[in-house]
C-alpha cells in the first residue's frame, strides 16, 4: 500500500542516535553508524522522531510500504519496554487522532491482562484542575482539553466539532512547558486565519497544539521568539506549522518562527501555509 512513512538522508545522518529512543514503536536502529528504518511494520508515519534529529536527516515521504501493524508493534516493542513507553505510545496515538490504532493497543493490553496507564492519570488530572481553579486570571488558566478516553461525539447534522485541545491559545499567555506542547505538532496561526478559513479546525488544528499571534499588532515580539525557542528545545515539539494570511504584514509570523528555530539548539521542520482572505489555500510547503 502507498502511505506516509519516514525517510532518512544518509548523507546528513551522523549516527548520533537521538532519534532511536524517541521512536517508541521501535522502528529505528543505528546500523553501521547510520540511523536505519528497520521495518515498515513498526513505522506509524506520524514522525515522533523528526524533531529529535539535530541534522535534519529525517523527513516524510509517501511510498509503497507494508501497512503499519499496531498489534505487532505492541507485542514486540512497546509492552516489553515497560509502562512509561506504553504511556508515551498511547498518548502519541491520541495526539495524532489515531483512534483506530489507539483502540487496538488498548484491546491488546486487555488481552494480556495489563491496565491502560493513561487511566491512572485521570485522578491526577482532576486534582491539578482543582488546584488551579481558584487562582489567577480565569481566562488564562492553563487547561488541557485532550481526553484520555476516546468517545465519538454526538453532534447535530452539519455541526463541526471543535478540535481545540488546550487553553489558553494566545502566544503571550501560553506556557511552552505545558503538557500539551510536549512532543506535539504545533500550529502557530495568525489571529485572522480561523475567521477566514472555514475548515481550519478540521484541516489544520485536529490533533495539534495551538498558539495564535498577530505579527503586526502584538507587542513583545522578542518574547514570542523565546517562547518558540523553548517549545523547540524544552518541549521538544515535532514540527511547527505556520498558518498565516496572504497580507504582507502577516509574513512576520513566519519570520518569528524562523528566528525561534535559528536560536534553538534542536532543529524541527517548519511548514508554511498561506491563506487567502476568502479562505482558500494559496501556498503550502515545507521550508
Amino acid at each position: 500500500m502507498k502511505r506516509q512513512i519516514i525517510k532518512i538522508d544518509e548523507n546528513l545522518c551522523n549516527g548520533c542516535g537521538l532519534c532511536v529512543p524517541n521512536c517508541a514503536e521501535g522502528a529505528l536502529q543505528i546500523v553501521d553508524g547510520k540511523a536505519r528504518l528497520i521495518s515498515d511494520l513498526f513505522c506509524d508515519g506520524l514522525g515522533a522522531c523528526i524533531g529529535h534529529c539535530p541534522m535534519g536527516a529525517i523527513s516524510f515521504e509517501e511510498r509503497e510500504a507494508e501497512p503499519y501493524d499496531e498489534r505487532k508493534t505492541m507485542e514486540e516493542n512497546i509492552v516489553p519496554a515497560g509502562k512509561n513507553t506504553i504511556k508515551i505510545h498511547l498518548k502519541h496515538m491520541l495526539d495524532h487522532n489515531q483512534i483506530e490504532y489507539y483502540n487496538q493497543a488498548v484491546e491488546y493490553l486487555k488481552e494480556i491482562g495489563m491496565e491502560n496507564p493513561l487511566e491512572e492519570d485521570k485522578e491526577d488530572d482532576k486534582v491539578e484542575f482543582h488546584q488551579h481553579h481558584g487562582g489567577g486570571c480565569p481566562g488564562s488558566r492553563m487547561m488541557d482539553l485532550r481526553r484520555n478516553e476516546v468517545t465519538e461525539k454526538e453532534t447535530k447534522v452539519g455541526d463541526q466539532p471543535s478540535e481545540l485541545r488546550q487553553w489558553p491559545v494566545q502566544l503571550h499567555l501560553v506556557s511552552p512547558h505545558a503538557s500539551y506542547f510536549k512532543g506535539a505538532d504545533v500550529v502557530l496561526a495568525a489571529d485572522c486565519v480561523a475567521f477566514a478559513m472555514g475548515n481550519f479546525h478540521r484541516d489544520y488544528l485536529k490533533g495539534k497544539a495551538l498558539a495564535i499571534a498577530c505579527p503586526k499588532l502584538d507587542d513583545g515580539k522578542e518574547i514570542y521568539v523565546e517562547k518558540i525557542k523553548a517549545m523547540i528545545d524544552e518541549a521538544k515539539i515535532n514540527m511547527l506549522i505556520v498558518v498565516r494570511m496572504e497580507v504582507p504584514c502577516c509574513g512576520g509570523l513566519l519570520a518569528l518562527a524562523k528566528e525561534g528555530l535559528a536560536r534553538a539548539s534542536r532543529k524541527v521542520p517548519i511548514k508554511e501555509v498561506v491563506v487567502g482572505i476568502t479562505g482558500e489555500i494559496l501556498k503550502e510547503e515545507w521550508l
